[in-house]
């Protein structure tokens, strides 16, 4: 797994590194450089072992960088792709908002727009209104 994210902090990086990631490219990044750490991190997955995430009517290829639903490819933006992926992987976790604007948007962009939920609400529809579900935002609450 190849981490993009928006925080370089030496911390950050060592967390992430410890928690499983095979790679880490700090933004801003070379695109030459980060294509061939993607190669590398390929190469190093030829086996083909979990290449293909496998979600009933919905694969997910992260070598080919692919999504098939019932067997036809489905067109996706760049960032649709990195969000599907990121939650595939995060299958069976809570990822929160703040944890996917970070892995998709530059730390340097405050503004509070809805991007994220633009990005949601096309995978829905490419994918299945049933295929990413959302748990209602829980703020400060006391037990």
């Amino acid at each position: 797994m190849l981490l993009l994210p928006a925080r370089d902090a030496s911390a950050n990086r060592v967390r992430v590194l410890d928690s499983g990631a095979d790679d880490y490219v700090v933004k801003p990044f070379d695109l030459l450089e980060l294509l061939a750490r993607m190669r590398t991190l390929v190469r190093r997955g030829s086996s083909g072992a979990g290449a293909r995430l496998d979600f009933s009517e919905v694969v997910l290829d992260t070598a080919q960088l692919c999504v098939w639903r019932n067997g036809d490819v489905v067109a996706l933006l760049p960032s649709e792709y990195s969000l599907l992926e990121y939650l595939a992987l995060h299958r069976g976790e809570v990822v929160t908002h703040n944890m996917l604007y970070g892995h998709l948007f530059d730390e340097n962009d405050d503004t509070l727009s809805n991007l994220l939920d633009v990005r949601v609400s096309n995978l829905r529809r490419k994918l299945g209104q049933n295929f990413i579900v959302t748990l209602p935002r829980l703020f400060n609450r006391t037990v």
